[in-house]
């Protein structure tokens, strides 16, 4: 727990710094400061409501065991196998077969799946896919996941600024403004590589904690392997609208391709498969 605490603080303070950077293309010194404050409140902010704002995102629907029995029971059965508290339930209204967890901590955290991968998976693989984000709450770095997505759009918000409304100078002069266009390519790259330093391996330490606690990797491995095959055919509207966002999901939902395959925020399917099945050996069943 102490070291996603501190992955959490080098998270803030470098995207923190990156505002900082860019308010000084915008307007020098005092456009770096007023970025730096902005920032600092965005980080005060994100960590107090940055679950909400990527639940918003993807107009998930909060239920409940009326409203979605299957699902909710399912989630609480496995919570209640983990002795953690019960998180929020939503669906989200997508056919691309998905899921992630968000939420700051155990005790104020969601789980969201997408209507296409509860119409595509067998119960026993969706158990292995909600066991799989049960295991990001309880290893607690869906805080940094989450204010990794919801920063990473604030400063390309911020860059786009600067684009097209440029800046000042020290002397109030405009500023250069082929300056503000390598700002806003290059900032919201950062902001994506900073993302990317929160190490890919949470993905298999979570599919690890998702077999042990579904006690069946083959399961999970499945799921991986059915969501890998359709969601390259089927866009995801809300993902391709908020990018940043794409690596909180337990598989990546962008259509893109190419040099997009440099930034992955997720380890190969087929790897995570493989570390799946030899968990068989293990004694995990």
């Amino acid at each position: 727990m102490v070291g996603n605490w501190l992955k959490t603080s080098i998270l803030m303070a470098a995207i923190v710094a990156l505002f900082g950077v860019i308010g000084a293309m915008i307007g020098g010194k005092g456009g770096m400061m007023l970025a730096l404050l902005f920032g600092g409140g965005m980080n005060f902010f994100a960590y107090w409501f940055s679950d909400q704002m990527v639940l918003r995102m993807y107009s998930a629907q909060e239920v409940d065991a009326s409203s979605s029995p299957y699902l909710y029971n399912m989630v609480h059965e496995l919570a209640q196998a983990d002795g953690m508290p019960m998180p929020r339930v939503y669906i989200i209204d997508e056919q691309q077969p998905n899921a992630f967890a968000t939420g700051r901590n155990p005790e104020h955290a969601a789980v969201a799946a997408t209507a296409g991968i509860l119409q595509l998976l067998s119960a026993r693989e969706l158990r292995g896919v909600i066991a799989h984000e049960l295991s990001h709450v309880k290893h607690r770095d869906i805080l940094t996941s989450t204010i990794a997505a919801t920063m990473a759009g604030a400063i390309s918000a911020l860059a786009n600024f600067a684009m097209f409304f440029g800046g000042r100078d020290e002397q109030g002069r405009p500023a250069n403004p082929i300056a503000g266009i390598l700002v806003a390519l290059l900032a919201p790259l950062a902001a994506s590589l900073i993302q990317m330093a929160i190490s890919r391996a949470r993905e298999f330490e979570a599919d690890r904690g998702g077999a042990e606690l579904s006690r069946d990797p083959d399961a999970l491995a499945d799921a991986l392997a059915k969501i890998e095959a359709y969601a390259r055919g089927i866009p995801m509207a809300s993902a391709e609208a908020h990018p940043e966002t794409a690596q909180m999901m337990i598989m990546n939902p962008l259509s893109g391709g190419g040099l997009a395959g440099l930034f992955a925020t997720h380890p190969p399917t087929e790897e995570r498969i493989a570390r799946l099945r030899a968990m068989r050996g293990g004694g995990v069943r």
